[in-house]
């Protein structure tokens, strides 16, 4: 969206907002810069980077508050779990908001009038035209230019291509727990340092947030990054367990997350886990 507003495909947006969660993979901070000068400066559109903190750090400072992280549980009596997913309430839809409030002149806890509301441009292609909805403030209101386009995925990695954006990575928090085992793969095998990181990450997750367990909150079980609640090390990312190999071979809606991951991604309108996220990407527009 933001290349085919720079180009004048669309109407020229005002201002492009990343919400940074501070734990993107380095290839997503890269893209990004490259976006700005590329793309963006030359069409004078402002990229606005916001963010609430860093949500790896955060989990593990005692004496801040954690929004939890989708994790996978083992509990003690071997029954398995999943802790409720918040970070993308807390870490990109609560900048996103506070910045169209500044923008609009109406900081927190101004009072917006009714009249007053940016037009904030929503990246869904038209094979996911069911994850289009209505922001649920009155002071921003959801377009879906990709869909009022007819344009697919498909459409947007071609037009992409066509600019020489076609290595586009995927944003993402990069200890996400809704990786599929192809992009814990990629991580291992194309950058051993960010390996090493969820690795250390996972490990030190294990008995939950470092505040609850400090408060005496304490997890009654492990977590785990990995749907297979074992350390990230030790994991099958390389070969489907004898119960993953019987969802692939029913080649069903959960096959293709065990490879690829959730695909509803981390998007900040349209999180699965977070009640207050009703549809949006981490690239939104506004005009």
């Amino acid at each position: 969206m933001l290349a085919l507003s720079a180009e004048g495909v669309l109407p020229k947006v005002d201002y492009a907002i990343f919400a940074d969660t501070g734990w993107e993979p380095a290839a997503v901070y890269a893209h990004l810069d490259r976006l700005e000068t590329e793309i963006a400066a030359p069409a004078g559109i402002p990229v606005l980077r916001v963010s609430t903190g860093n949500v790896r750090n955060d989990a593990l400072d005692l004496n801040h508050r954690f929004a939890s992280m989708p994790l996978y549980i083992l509990n003690q009596d071997g029954k398995q779990g999943m802790t409720r997913r918040q970070c993308t309430g807390e870490y990109k839809i609560k900048p996103i908001k506070k910045k169209v409030r500044e923008l609009l002149g109406y900081p927190y806890p101004q009072r917006i009038p009714k009249d007053v509301f940016v037009e904030q441009w929503v990246g869904i292609s038209t094979d996911e035209f069911h994850r289009a909805k209505d922001a649920d403030v009155r002071y921003m209101k959801n377009v879906h230019p990709l869909i009022e386009m007819g344009w697919s995925r498909g459409d947007c990695v071609r037009y992409l291509a066509s600019l020489g954006l076609g290595d586009t990575p995927k944003s993402s928090c990069l200890g996400c727990p809704f990786h599929g085992n192809a992009q814990w793969r990629h991580i291992r095998d194309t950058s051993p340092e960010e390996w090493q990181d969820v690795v250390e990450f996972d490990a030190a997750i294990r008995k939950g947030n470092a505040r609850a367990n400090a408060a005496g909150n304490k997890l009654l079980g492990q977590a785990f990054l990995h749907r297979s609640r074992v350390p990230l090390n030790e994991a099958p990312i390389d070969h489907v367990t004898t119960a993953e190999r019987a969802v692939l071979q029913g080649e069903s809606a959960d096959a293709y997350e065990l490879e690829h991951g959730v695909a509803d991604g981390c998007s900040p309108w349209t999180c699965r886990g977070d009640a207050d996220a009703p549809a949006q990407d981490d690239f939104g527009l506004a005009s």
